[in-house]
């Protein structure tokens, strides 16, 4: 009786095996977040990149826009994927579509040489050192690009580089779309 007990740990972590495994056959990993589709861009108050240095102006990324559509981009001149999109980015400015650049967990000095060796595709670049920023969007690593329509709402997100045209084209295209009229009373 003594040696049934002995096996009841061994039974019940093959049990949990099981349903990890099967979790995780389960799982897409394709998948990608976009809980902040729809919603407002979150009110984070961020220094402005000024020559290498953050400060000493702020700006909330909710205004950041202006009242107009812009791309947010969460770069970082340590992340790979972010120089493989950078050309894509330098297209979007001679476009003339607003991208705002948020260097997320990175060194002023640090974003201000990636800037100079890359060209700035940004219309003003908002310094993140802390990843507060990142937290409030709801990231999981640089780069990712939210489109934001002209009254601050979320209306797209890729997660990863900006590679695909049609993807990029999307992005613009939702962020310039017109937002949809108010609900009018009907006459009795």
């Amino acid at each position: 009786m003594s040696r049934w007990f002995a096996l009841i740990p061994l039974v019940v972590l093959v049990a949990l095996a099981a349903l990890f495994i099967g979790w995780s056959l389960q799982r897409d990993p394709s998948v990608k977040p976009d809980a902040l589709v729809g919603q407002a861009v979150p009110e984070t108050v961020l220094p402005m990149l000024a020559g290498d240095v953050a400060g000493p102006g702020h700006v909330d990324l909710k205004t950041a826009g202006v009242g107009k559509p812009m791309l947010i981009n969460v770069f970082a001149s340590w992340c790979a994927p972010c120089r493989v999109e950078h050309p894509k980015l330098m297209t979007l400015k001679e476009r003339g579509v607003a991208v705002v650049g948020v260097a997320w967990k990175d060194d002023p000095v640090a974003t201000r040489a990636f800037l100079d060796e890359l060209g700035d595709p940004y219309s003003m670049v908002l310094v993140d050192r802390e990843g507060r920023a990142g937290l409030d969007l709801g990231i999981t690593g640089a780069p990712e690009t939210f489109a934001v329509d002209a009254m601050g709402r979320i209306v797209g997100k890729v997660s990863g580089p900006l590679l695909d045209d049609a993807e990029i084209e999307r992005l613009v295209d939702a962020m310039q779309a017109p937002p949809r009229p108010l609900p009018t009373a009907t006459a009795r």
